[in-house]
């Protein structure tokens, strides 16, 4: 599998990932809107983890810079 996910991208999910954490933490979400963002929060930090988004593929996004570009 080949990185398709920037440094940015990636920080960017991480954060959003941390932020609703730390939502669901300290009691400002619950039910079944924790659930869902929970669900985002984790995908979020996996595709963060290993720089490759799934959905990226079909739609033709690459948000990484090649290496010497």
């Amino acid at each position: 599998m080949k990185a398709n996910m920037g440094t940015v991208d990636r920080v960017v999910r991480t954060v959003v990932a941390l932020a609703i954490g730390a939502l669901y933490f300290t009691g400002k979400i619950s039910g079944t809107v924790a659930a869902v963002l929970g669900f985002f929060a984790v995908v979020f930090l996996v595709t963060s983890l290993v720089s490759r988004c799934p959905l990226y593929t079909p739609l033709g996004i690459n948000t990484r810079k090649e290496p010497g570009a």
